[in-house]
C-alpha cells in the first residue's frame, strides 16, 4: 500500500483559511475523474477485440459464420483468474441473480435472508421467484450482521444472499460456516467486488453460487453484464440452463431438451460476443483497476485516521479490499451532512451527475427501507404474488419499513462514501486528504 504523503504544502492549505463553505478559499477548482474504475480504462485492447467480433459478423456466442470466442475464453481467463471451477457469463448483475435463485429451486414457502444495506436487484430475485426476503441487520463492516444472521434463521430459510458491499468482503467466512451448519445455501452477491478475495480465497468461492456485474459502475465492465460461478457440477448445469431457454446446448450450440434435471423456465440472460469482448479485455486489466484503487483508497484512510469523530468501516482483510468507495461514519445525521457539503465545496466532487462524496442518506435503493415495492409489499400481479401465496402465510408479520433494522438506520442517517476512481493522480489523492483534514474542524467545532 501507498504510504501517506507528506508533501510540505498539505499542512498549509489545510489550515490557513476558512472553510470554502462559509466563504473560504477550496483546495481544489477543478472536478475529480468519473468514479467509473473500469469505465475509465477503456481503450484499445476494448477496441481491438469489439472489431474482431463485428468483421467476423459473429455476435450471438453459441454459433456463427465465424465465432471468435470471446465468452468461452472469458470464462476460461475468469475460472483461471479466480479459482472457479465453473463461470458463466450473463447478461447483467441482475439477470445473475435470477439465475441463481431460480438454479436454487426457491419458490413460495421458503424464504431467504439477506442485509438491510443491498441493492434493489437482490430483493427482486426473490420476489419474483416467489419466494420471501427477510432482512437481517448488518454490522460495522456495512455488511450481514452474522449474529443477526443466526437469530434470524427458521423452518422457512432456504437460502442467505450476502452481499460484499462496495467491493469489500465482511465476515463471509463466519457466514459461510453457519449456512453449511445448518444445511442453507448460500448465494454470494459479488456484484460490487470483482477482483476482492478474503485470506486468500476469492470472493464468490465462500457460497454455493456467487454473482459479479459488470454494469458500468462496476470495477470491470461491458456495459451491462455479469458473471455466475459454482463449484457444483449439477448445479451448474442448471444455472446453465436457468440462463439460457431452460434447456442445456450441444456441441453444435443448439438447444438439448432431453435431461430430465434440466428442462426449466430461462430467463434468456446470455452474454453475446461483442459484450464479452469488452468484458474480456477488462478482466486483464481488472488487477491493476483494483491495484489502483485499493492504494489510493487506503492511503487516504491512513491519512485520515487519527480525525477525532470519523469512524472508518470495518474491513476483516484490508488487501482483500477492492478499494471501490471509502465508506464511514460521523456522530450524527446533522453533522454528517455538514461534513458532506463542506467537503464538496473544498470541490471534492466530480464532474456533473456524478456521485463522489455523498451521505448515506443520497444512497437510494441501496437501502432496504427505500425501496417502496419491498416496504410497501408490491406485486407485478393483480393477486398480490407472492405475499398472498399460502404457502408464504408465515410472512405475514413481516416488516420492512425504517425500523426494522436498528443498526442500518443508524448507519444509513450518519454515514458517507467517498468513491474511490481507478484515474485518481498523486495531486488528486493529496487533494482528497488536504479537503477531509481541512473540513475535519466541524468535528469539533
Amino acid at each position: 500500500m501507498t504510504s501517506v504523503s507528506t508533501k510540505p504544502g498539505r499542512p498549509a492549505r489545510e489550515l490557513s483559511n476558512r472553510l470554502a463553505i462559509e466563504g473560504g478559499t477550496p483546495v481544489r477548482s477543478t472536478p475529480l475523474p468519473w468514479e467509473f474504475p473500469g469505465g475509465n480504462r477503456i481503450g484499445k485492447e476494448e477496441l481491438d477485440l469489439v472489431t474482431q467480433v463485428v468483421t467476423a459478423r459473429s455476435p450471438f456466442r453459441f454459433y456463427g459464420s465465424d465465432l471468435q470466442g470471446m465468452v468461452d475464453t472469458l470464462e476460461r481467463e475468469w475460472c483461471q483468474a479466480f479459482g472457479h471451477r465453473h463461470a458463466l457469463a450473463v447478461s447483467s448483475g441482475t439477470a445473475a441473480l435470477s439465475v441463481a435463485v431460480g438454479a436454487l429451486g426457491l419458490g413460495p414457502g421458503d424464504e431467504v435472508l439477506l442485509p438491510g444495506l443491498l441493492w434493489v436487484s437482490c430483493v427482486s430475485a426473490v420476489v419474483r421467484a416467489g419466494a420471501i426476503p427477510r432482512l437481517v441487520d448488518i454490522d460495522e463492516s456495512f455488511c450481514l450482521d452474522p449474529v443477526d444472521l443466526e437469530r434470524k434463521i427458521g423452518p422457512h430459510t432456504k437460502a442467505v444472499l450476502c452481499v460484499h458491499m462496495s467491493g469489500a468482503p465482511g465476515h463471509v467466512r463466519q457466514i459461510a460456516d453457519i449456512c453449511r451448519a445448518r444445511g442453507i445455501a448460500l448465494i454470494e452477491d459479488c456484484a460490487q467486488a470483482a477482483g476482492a478475495r478474503q485470506d486468500g480465497r476469492s470472493v464468490g468461492r465462500f457460497g454455493d453460487i456467487g454473482i459479479f456485474s459488470f454494469q458500468l459502475n462496476k470495477s470491470m465492465t461491458s456495459g451491462e453484464g455479469g458473471m455466475v460461478v459454482c463449484e457444483d457440477d449439477d448445479l451448474f448445469k442448471r444455472v446453465l440452463a436457468m440462463h439460457d431457454l431452460g434447456y442445456a446446448r450441444d456441441d453444435n450450440g443448439r438447444l438439448d431438451t432431453s435431461d430430465a434435471n434440466c428442462q426449466l423456465w430461462g430467463v434468456g440472460a446470455r452474454m453475446s460476443e461483442l459484450a464479452g469482448a469488452l468484458a474480456l479485455a477488462q478482466l486483464r486489466k481488472l488487477p491493476d483497476i483494483v491495484s489502483a484503487m485499493n492504494g489510493a483508497k487506503w492511503r487516504i484512510r491512513h491519512a485520515l485516521q487519527d480525525i477525532p469523530g470519523l469512524r472508518f468501516r470495518d474491513i476483516p482483510d484490508p488487501p482483500g479490499d477492492t478499494g471501490l468507495v471509502l465508506i464511514c461514519s460521523l456522530p450524527s445525521e446533522a453533522i454528517c451532512r455538514r461534513f458532506v457539503d463542506a467537503v464538496r465545496a473544498e470541490g471534492i466532487a466530480g464532474p456533473s451527475g456524478s456521485l463522489a462524496v455523498v451521505t448515506m442518506r443520497e444512497w437510494g435503493l441501496h437501502w432496504y427501507s427505500n425501496i417502496p415495492s419491498l416496504v410497501q409489499r408490491r406485486s407485478n400481479s393483480r393477486d398480490g404474488f407472492p405475499w398472498s401465496h399460502p404457502a408464504n402465510a408465515f410472512a405475514a408479520d413481516y416488516t420492512y419499513g425504517l425500523g426494522t433494522l436498528p443498526m442500518a438506520d443508524d448507519l444509513h442517517s450518519r454515514g458517507l462514501l467517498l468513491s474511490v476512481g481507478s484515474t485518481l493522480s498523486e495531486e488528486d489523492i493529496d487533494d482528497i486528504i488536504a479537503a477531509f483534514r481541512k473540513v475535519s474542524r466541524i468535528l469539533t467545532a
